[in-house]
């Protein structure tokens, strides 16, 4: 029998390095602190994806039980080609009431809307009213597509109960995803896919669904990029991956990117943007108002002892270069979610953006 000598056996100092390290990535993606990491790691045998499995699969769907009297949830998501039709026992939180004025820039002319939001369904304090608060928001803005990151089962759950006028596109199903929405009346469905980044850490990807909105040809984008600022190498390789997409993207086609990108300007900057690509943002002139999404000192939904200001959520745009086909171009960006709720929180940790494009 061969034998194996001390020399092949790891150190005892690096296995606890090792761990250390892998309690540290846990925390930071579940938000939680060091000790439930080690508690979940350990008894997963410091397997990552099953340790954070084990965390999310948690029984959650008690907090959202005000909101869900009855027994059944709705059906599970699955891969989709088709709308699906809404649960006969759904209410739809977003439909305009018969009192609610309808903005002309989504309704009248022609205009296409966005939110991308990473809503922070990782916190579960007050989550089913800060649901309950992206609901009034896409009653406020009708947006024809929201892209959303940080979804957890339940969260998708209840939007599938309360905002039947869009369809929900889920861009995972364990753990912690992003997801979109397309309001059902504007944006024609038509495929959807994920693509996975190779050596995320963090369980993260690009959802991209091709649509057709007023006979434009639309890919859409999101994607939650790794965290933390030593994750950089990391984050920059997805940026580039996202980048080669758009930039390959047919060119009848129009590309719209929507996500919490967790970028700093340094490391886009070292990537570079391929010249048919515009940062929104930047493109509309790079108004203070909407320069922070991720505002400790004015979003007090963390408990922060610093005060961190960045421009974490992006929105990025590559025009069709086809002659004759439509052309869309940015027009108006906001920032949404400013507004506390009767919980005395917000509806996010990170505000939305809310932008609105011409299409000529």
């Amino acid at each position: 029998m061969a034998s194996t000598s001390d020399s092949d056996m790891p150190s005892v100092s690096n296995v606890e390095e090792s761990r250390n390290r892998l309690c540290d990535e846990f925390a930071a993606i579940a938000g939680t602190d060091s000790a439930v990491a080690q508690c979940y790691l350990a008894e997963n045998d410091w397997d990552m994806e099953r340790a954070l499995n084990s965390f999310f699969e948690a029984d959650m769907e008690k907090l959202f039980e005000e909101d869900f009297p009855e027994s059944d949830p709705c059906p599970k998501h699955e891969k989709q080609k088709t709308e699906e039709k809404s649960p006969p026992d759904c209410i739809d939180l977003t439909e305009n009431s018969p009192s609610t004025t309808q903005k002309p820039s989504e309704e009248d002319d022609g205009k296409l809307s966005l939110i991308s939001w990473n809503v922070d369904g990782l916190d579960t304090d007050n989550i089913a009213e800060r649901a309950r608060g992206l609901c009034s928001y896409l009653v406020l803005y009708t947006p024809d597509v929201v892209l959303l990151q940080e979804l957890i089962p339940p969260y998708v759950a209840y939007l599938k109960k309360r905002a039947v006028s869009y369809l929900i596109i889920e861009g995972g199903e364990d753990g912690y995803f992003t997801g979109m929405m397309l309001k059902k009346s504007r944006v024609k469905f038509l495929e959807s896919q994920i693509v996975t980044y190779p050596t995320t850490q963090m369980m993260r990807n690009l959802l991209i669904a091709q649509v057709n909105f007023k006979g434009q040809k639309l890919w859409l984008m999101t994607s939650h990029l790794e965290s933390c600022k030593g994750h950089a190498d990391e984050r920059m390789k997805q940026l580039r991956m996202v980048m080669q997409r758009m930039k390959e993207a047919p060119d009848d086609v129009t590309v719209l990117f929507g996500g919490d990108t967790n970028l700093r300007d340094a490391e886009v900057s070292k990537v570079g943007l391929p010249s048919t690509v515009c940062d929104v943002w930047e493109q509309l002139g790079k108004q203070e108002h909407c320069r922070y999404t991720w505002d400790t000192k004015a979003n007090n939904n963390k408990t922060i002892s610093y005060v961190s200001r960045c421009r974490f959520d992006r929105i990025y745009l590559r025009p069709a270069a086809k002659e004759a086909v439509p052309h869309v171009a940015p027009d108006h960006m906001a920032l949404v979610g400013l507004e506390k709720l009767d919980c005395g929180r917000y509806t996010s940790d990170h505000w939305g953006i809310y932008c609105s494009f011409s299409v000529r």
